[in-house]
């Protein structure tokens, strides 16, 4: 019987090795955007305060699903009714209720989402929260930032092989090290909207549609090649 050839990690003379390491990092446009929505409401009773909270809610979920298509996510979060207690005397008796809904909605069109931001600003004892840009994780630009990252290893290889004389021969291993953009849901300093809470009488008229310029998003991608090479002529 005879014997396997012991393993060589780091090649031999006959069959030198080269390791190297490509990365890329690609500046694209964002392809959806979330925003924060919480509807408050307080009464001197638990109902009346329930009753306020339902109504603003069922104003503010018409609203967004009045613009079909372009909302493709609406998501009903955290709801609380929260008795707020007298601050003197012993007895534990209760001066409101406060109640609060949030809500999250994802949009695709960033022409609606500057209309409907404005509008749910608007509405009585609503707040927004956001944008936040991001990809979907489906988004070509992730592949794209991949291949570039192949791309430039065989690059450099193919730069190393060549400085000592010789040729790329074959692939060894590619191991990918993972290819992620930004946090979704963390708007960078200055980049998001200002949290904004208006009540509609405040402008009869209403307010015009915010414009806003969606924020780039950045997408890696690194990966870790080896190759073997022909001999070097040193």
């Amino acid at each position: 019987m005879t014997q396997d050839a012991p393993h060589q990690p780091y090649g031999t003379p006959e069959v030198p090795r080269v390791a190297v390491h490509g990365e890329a990092r690609l500046e694209v446009d964002p392809e959806i955007a979330r925003i924060g929505i919480t509807v408050s409401a307080r009464g001197t009773d638990r109902r009346t305060a329930l009753e306020d909270l339902t109504r603003r809610n069922n104003t503010v979920l018409d609203l967004i699903k009045s613009y079909g298509d372009p909302v493709e996510k609406l998501e009903t979060g955290a709801l609380s009714i929260t008795p707020e207690l007298t601050r003197h005397g012993r007895s534990e008796r209760i001066r409101a209720y406060h109640g609060r809904v949030h809500i999250t909605a994802e949009l695709s069109d960033f022409t609606t989402l500057g209309e409907l931001t404005t509008r749910l600003a608007d509405l009585e004892l609503t707040q927004v929260d956001g944008p936040w840009w991001a990809l979907r994780p489906t988004s070509p630009a992730h592949g794209q930032a991949r291949r570039q990252a192949v791309l430039e290893a065989v690059q450099r290889a193919r730069e190393y092989a060549e400085a000592l004389g010789a040729r790329l021969a074959a692939l060894v291993e590619l191991a990918d090290l993972g290819a992620e953009n930004a946090t979704p849901f963390t708007a960078a300093p200055g980049a998001g909207m200002r949290t904004m809470a208006f009540s509609a009488a405040e402008d009869a008229g209403g307010p015009p549609p915010l414009d806003l310029e969606p924020q780039r998003q950045t997408v890696y991608a690194q990966v870790n090649a080896r190759f073997t090479m022909t001999p070097p002529q040193l």
